[in-house]
């Protein structure tokens, strides 16, 4: 994947609405102080520096939903994609009634092209939502991606089972080749 592919520096965390989360009252002082300086840092465009601080975060602070949310979306603006699907999904693991979770998860398949995994976060995403505000982002990223969709190139999709027929088809093709290949190596060796 090129990297031309994933969302710019600064459009997941714009786009994703404003980051703000409020800081839970039983996290340590230790804890508190990263995620704000992690989440200062997002919204500076620092990424690589919000990764170490939020990290930090994290491990002090392993079940935090929110850090994990802001971790993902600094791994997404590095062009970190895995990281930022692992720790996109462990907040919606960790809160499966956060819409924010799963709206991040849609918007990040979205933005790797993967619709299929996208629509399934903003339905989830759609089950969580409480205020009407929430429900318009929702809209608004599912209307951008059926746009995008409909203005772009048709790709395949490669999550269907082969028909028995195509693997029958398939299986004589190779089987063909092989006995092709062991006559000429047979041969070759004759002469």
């Amino acid at each position: 994947m090129l990297t031309s592919d994933l969302p710019a520096r600064s459009e997941l965390s714009k786009s994703s609405a404003p980051l703000l989360f409020p800081v839970r009252g039983d996290l340590s002082i230790q804890a508190r102080e990263s995620f704000q300086e992690g989440l200062a840092l997002i919204q500076a465009g620092e990424a690589k520096d919000a990764i170490v601080v939020l990290s930090r975060c994290i491990q002090s602070a392993p079940d935090f939903t929110e850090a994990h949310m802001c971790l993902g979306v600094a791994h997404a603006m590095t062009s970190s994609v895995y990281p930022a699907m692992d720790h996109l999904e462990r907040a919606t693991e960790l809160e499966p009634g956060s819409f924010m979770a799963h709206f991040m998860v849609a918007q990040l398949n979205f933005k790797l092209r993967i619709p299929q995994k996208g629509y399934a976060a903003a339905e989830r995403a759609l089950k969580c939502a409480r205020a009407p505000q929430e429900r318009r982002m929702l809209a608004q990223l599912l209307k951008e991606e059926r746009a995008r969709e409909h203005n772009g190139i048709a790709r395949p999709w490669f999550n269907k089972p082969f028909s028995f027929k195509s693997l029958v088809v398939l299986g004589g093709g190779l089987a063909a080749a092989v006995v092709a290949l062991i006559g000429h190596l047979m041969l070759s060796h004759v002469r």
